[in-house]
């Protein structure tokens, strides 16, 4: 039996103080960036059966907007009727994009999830967008729609859908859909989001106020800045 002396068992000690020391920091920092990175940084999950928007409060909190006391709730807040009628389809697009989001239906505050209707003209086009707080998926119940996005490697992911197909596209990527056909078409599209936002890019790039300056724009696609002014007066910019 080996008897170790008193500097010796001092020695010991210390190292395995300092391994633990290490393996705590290791684990810290594990841990630190497992809550930045993971999905655990989403939206929290509710911590009632239902909250629905108060959209008369003028603050909004992280988790959506302040809840309507209960007792002042009924089952018409869990009903709505926004996407029951076809939308105006005569515009510079040819189409018509009708939301259900928590602005308009309020019941929806705190579930993460949200549709839209949209109406589409023949040659009729909702044009290159991105959400930047949702992925969506598309279901097209009328008609046939070139529905595509791209991604940040550049690359054009497309598909013709026909009704009752769908197709899906990853949050925050920009993406279109184009009625091919030669009658209206119509598309329900889903959101895991309240409210997903919208970043349409030909008005954010030609119709933002105040403007973009044409030299930038003209720069950034190459071209002369009477190309980018003329675009800029179909958007009022």
């Amino acid at each position: 039996m080996v008897i170790l002396q008193p500097h010796q068992t001092s020695n010991k000690q210390s190292m395995e103080t300092q391994s633990m020391a290490t393996h705590h920091l290791l684990l810290l920092l594990l841990c630190s960036a497992h809550f930045f990175l993971s999905p655990c940084r989403s939206d929290p999950d509710p911590l009632q059966d239902f909250c629905v928007a108060n959209l008369r409060a003028s603050d909004i909190t992280v988790d959506g907007f302040p809840c309507k006391p209960t007792s002042g709730v009924a089952a018409d807040d869990f009903f709505s009727t926004v996407l029951s009628k076809e939308g105006n389809t005569n515009n510079v697009f040819s189409s018509n994009l009708t939301s259900a989001n928590v602005l308009s239906f309020p019941g929806l505050n705190t579930l993460g999830l949200s549709m839209n209707r949209v109406d589409f003209a023949p040659g009729g086009v909702n044009p290159p967008h991105s959400h930047p707080r949702s992925a969506e998926l598309v279901l097209v119940t009328k008609g046939r729609l070139l529905v595509g996005f791209v991604s940040t490697s550049n690359v054009f992911y497309s598909r013709v859908v026909k009704a009752g197909e769908i197709f899906v596209i990853p949050r925050g990527l920009v993406h279109f859909q184009y009625n091919v056909g030669k009658k209206k078409a119509l598309a329900i599209t889903v959101f895991n989001s309240q409210l997903p936002g919208a970043v349409v890019a030909p008005l954010a790039l030609f119709g933002s106020k105040p403007a973009i300056p044409s030299e930038v724009l003209a720069k950034a696609f190459q071209v002369d800045q009477q190309v980018v002014k003329l675009i800029k007066s179909k958007f009022g910019s």
